[in-house]
């Protein structure tokens, strides 16, 4: 066999059909096949690629492992892609011994650990802070002492979360007068991979700097308030002035040079200032956004950021003029009304909560047949799970579900909250054994 290969270096399961949607592309417009490398792999995994190679991102010898596991098809080898925060390093590094195109594996790590971002940032503290880029004091603590003395310089609050960890697992927020020795225990499971403390950072609202090489685009995030400070939607277009939209661009790039991304992806999660002049960087990150981002700006500016993924991989990706949104859209977590351990299969056969929810939303706000539209549902697991009411990380959420709206009659920010009580309601009504009453909101 003599067809050209595209290296797919790890990925999150939760991402199992954008691969499929990657491999699709690289087979009919560019007659490739495709071959991934990652840990433990299933059959799921060997479904949706033409060969899978069982290797771990995160072992030491990966690269020089993974170059001995390919040597015999190198010069097959045309394009490779890095997809999982875990192989961002290593997988940048393998890429570049087999002579691939990659972003910079010597910074990469940066995209990887929260603690090695800061590092360097706290290098170049007085470059980016020239440029009104916040630069948040922070420390490595693995003893509840080292806690205490964070906190007793911080008193005005401050973050603790796991070194390298996604998904808002382990994020706490600590306020004078908090429990010291409950925060930490909630962090214990993640300190054998390093956990960290952060300056609190004063601004309430929070964006992502995205996109693929020069292409760029700005998200919202909508968060909850309180302890749990959890994603619940992100929102497109981004709703900013133009100075805002500076600020967080500026931010977004100064990220991106640190930690050496220049032609894949990247997911920069920035907070902003009320007066929007000012930012600081939350993390960075060198693959596409999570919670269907590239989805929605497939809907919204109608460009397929997958397919341009593979293109720019093998060289053929043509020139993009600045991206005109034709529509708002947003991917929405959804959660349960009450503490309970939850299940799809707790659902009625016939029930479709989800799109009864989207219709009570366009109803509320008057809208048209088509205004508002589902686009993507899924359950975020088949297994049983105790889930909080109040979230406190993306795991304590039941579903996601994406909309589309249309028109100019409500704002899409509006809607999501309104979408998220109407589910509640409405997955209350799909239940083979409903939840108790709840109190009213």
């Amino acid at each position: 066999m003599t067809r050209p290969i595209l290296l797919i270096v790890d990925y999150n399961l939760s991402r199992i059909d954008e691969v499929r949607h990657l491999r699709d592309h690289t087979r009919d417009h560019h007659g490739a096949t495709v071959v991934l490398i990652r840990a433990d792999p299933t059959e799921a995994d060997r479904s949706i690629v033409d060969e899978v190679l069982d290797l771990d991102p995160l072992r030491d010898d990966f690269a020089e492992m993974g170059e001995k596991l390919l040597g015999d098809r190198r010069e097959r080898i045309r394009a490779g892609i890095v997809f999982s925060d875990n192989a961002v390093h290593s997988g940048a590094e393998l890429l570049e011994r087999l002579g691939v195109p990659v972003d910079s594996p010597r910074l990469a790590d940066g995209a990887f650990s929260k603690y090695r971002y800061r590092l360097t940032e706290a290098r170049v503290a007085d470059l980016l802070e020239t440029q009104r880029i916040m630069v948040p004091a922070f420390a490595e603590i693995a003893s509840l002492d080292q806690l205490r003395a964070f906190a007793r310089e911080h008193p005005g609050g401050f973050v603790v979360k796991p070194a390298a960890e996604g998904n808002n697992r382990g994020v706490v927020v600590v306020r004078a007068g908090d429990d010291l020795t409950a925060v930490f225990a909630e962090v214990l499971p993640y300190l054998e991979g390093g956990v960290i403390c952060e300056e609190l950072i004063p601004y309430r609202r929070e964006y992502s700097f995205d996109g693929l090489g020069s292409l760029e685009f700005l998200t919202e995030k909508i968060s909850a308030t309180g302890r749990y400070p959890v994603e619940v939607a992100q929102v497109l277009p981004a709703r900013l002035d133009e100075h805002e939209r500076a600020t967080l661009e500026r931010a977004g790039r100064q990220a991106n040079v640190l930690v050496g991304q220049c032609d894949g992806p990247f997911h920069n999660e920035i907070k902003l200032s009320d007066d929007g002049l000012s930012a600081a960087v939350v993390e960075p990150n060198r693959r596409p956004g999570g919670m269907k981002i590239w989805s929605l700006a497939r809907w919204v500016y109608g460009i397929d950021l997958h397919h341009r993924w593979i293109d720019t991989a093998f060289g053929t990706a043509a020139g993009v003029e600045r991206l005109v949104p034709g529509c708002s859209a947003a991917t929405v977590l959804l959660g349960v009304g009450t503490d309970r351990a939850f299940s799809p299969a707790d659902v009625l056969p016939d029930a479709s909560p989800f799109p009864d929810a989207v219709r009570a939303t366009a109803e509320r706000f008057g809208l048209a047949d088509g205004e508002l539209t589902v686009t993507e549902f899924s359950w975020l697991s088949a297994e049983r799970r105790d889930l909080h009411a109040v979230a406190r990380d993306n795991a304590d959420f039941a579903a996601q579900g994406c909309v589309v709206l249309r028109g100019d009659r409500t704002d899409i920010r509006t809607v999501v909250h309104a979408l998220r009580e109407a589910w509640l309601d409405a997955l209350d009504r799909a239940l083979a054994v409903p939840t108790p009453v709840r109190k009213a909101r």
